[in-house]
């Protein structure tokens, strides 16, 4: 079918339009942010089972950007935030980013607190050559492709595994110094397979013994049968690297069955809900290796603690901090590209050193993962207390 001139004209202008909206799409547009504000998409867990994670990480984002802007911004230009729920689950984590990529036009992207759900989610901004700074995402396979090598636009603020779960393994050994072990993964999470891994290889490289390995998935409620068998093998420690709300029923569960063992966690663990599902008393003698305690005592920290709780009205958890460290770094990096051009941000998220961030100087390797300390938090009368910081 051939088109008359005024048609023709009419096609042409339709497809550079469509050309034109694929590419702010994709990231790859125009140099600079139309008008005077830089959108930057954030996708967060902020409904499902682990809500408390992604709220907190939003919370702790408003305020950097809060901040920020009423400092003049970045280059002049106030930073805005389109925010978009994940539900807690891949499919829809990899729904959102299209979502703030497409719909939102944003051009660069942060957040997510899990793993499954940020390597979801990263496959699409990587499609788009958008840049992607995850927020609390630990398991290796954030940041590397399936041949290992670094994802060119994938980023985090946060440590990785096998150094947390190294950590976990060291504080079993050397501190509470127990040495025999049984493993409770979620088998439905790459964040506590992956950790469970890495502890296990460290545990036992120093002399630890694993006495059994059992599996739950997420959501899962009753523990009891699991427990039951686990306590006939008599450990001095349960090592359970799972998000908040299976690990809350299974210590108060472990508890009601008079188990008596320590239990060891990751950052999976911090959330204010967490004491209120297996109940202050049932947390004696647990712990959790994490990325920030509100009890440190820099004046990074302290300013930090301050600003939140005069904001919220409530204690920042881990969440919040690198939800807070996170924004304020890819501000970092947008200043130092001097643009928000995809790949100059990519660029300069990855010569970030010594970056000084609430959670300590953060410089990112070559696999794009922050190399920072972690802490060893316990609970003594319900309340998370701090125990000693570990350095990488």
């Amino acid at each position: 079918m051939f088109l008359n001139k005024s048609k023709l004209a009419t096609a042409v202008m339709c497809g550079l339009l469509s050309v034109s909206v694929l590419m702010a799409g994709c990231g790859g547009g125009a140099k600079k942010d139309a008008g005077n504000t830089i959108k930057i998409g954030v996708v967060s867990e902020l409904t499902g089972p682990n809500a408390s994670y992604g709220n907190s990480v939003v919370k702790g984002m408003k305020l950097a950007v809060k901040e920020i802007n009423d400092k003049g911004g970045v280059d002049g230009k106030k930073i805005e935030l389109a925010i978009a729920d994940d539900k807690s689950e891949p499919a829809e984590a990899a729904n959102a980013m299209s979502k703030v990529l497409n719909q939102d036009k944003a051009k660069l992207s942060m957040g997510i607190f899990t793993s499954s759900n940020a390597i979801a989610a990263c496959n699409v901004s990587e499609s788009a050559k958008v840049p992607f700074l995850a927020i609390g995402a630990t398991n290796p396979k954030v940041t590397l492709d399936k041949d290992g090598k670094a994802k060119p636009n994938t980023f985090r603020v946060c440590f990785i595994d096998p150094f947390q779960g190294t950590v976990g393994a060291n504080f079993v050994l050397d501190t509470l110094k127990l040495k025999k072990a049984v493993v409770l993964i979620d088998n439905s999470s790459d964040y506590s397979k992956g950790l469970a891994a890495f502890f296990k290889e460290a545990f036992t490289k120093k002399g630890g013994q694993i006495l059994g390995e059992e599996a739950y998935l997420q959501k899962d409620t009753d523990f009891k049968a699991i427990l039951t068998k686990i306590k006939t093998l008599n450990p001095e420690v349960l090592y359970v690297p799972g998000y908040y709300e299976e690990v809350g029923k299974i210590i108060k569960q472990a508890r009601e069955l008079d188990i008596k063992a320590a239990f060891v966690g990751g950052d999976g663990w911090d959330s204010p809900k967490l004491v209120e599902i297996a109940g202050g008393p049932a947390l004696e003698n647990t712990y959790f290796t994490n990325h920030y305690s509100p009890d440190a005592t820099n004046a990074e920290s302290k300013a930090f603690v301050a600003a939140y709780q005069k904001e919220y009205n409530e204690k920042p958890d881990a969440p919040a901090v690198l939800g807070y460290d996170g924004a304020k770094l890819m501000a970092d990096a947008i200043k130092r590209a001097g643009s928000t051009d995809g790949a100059k941000v990519s660029a300069a998220l990855a010569a970030t050193k010594d970056f000084p961030a609430v959670t300590g100087k953060t410089s990112l390797n070559a696999t794009h993962d922050a190399v920072k300390s972690a802490v060893i938090i316990a609970f003594k009368d319900g309340k998370q207390t701090y125990k000693t910081t570990v350095n990488p």
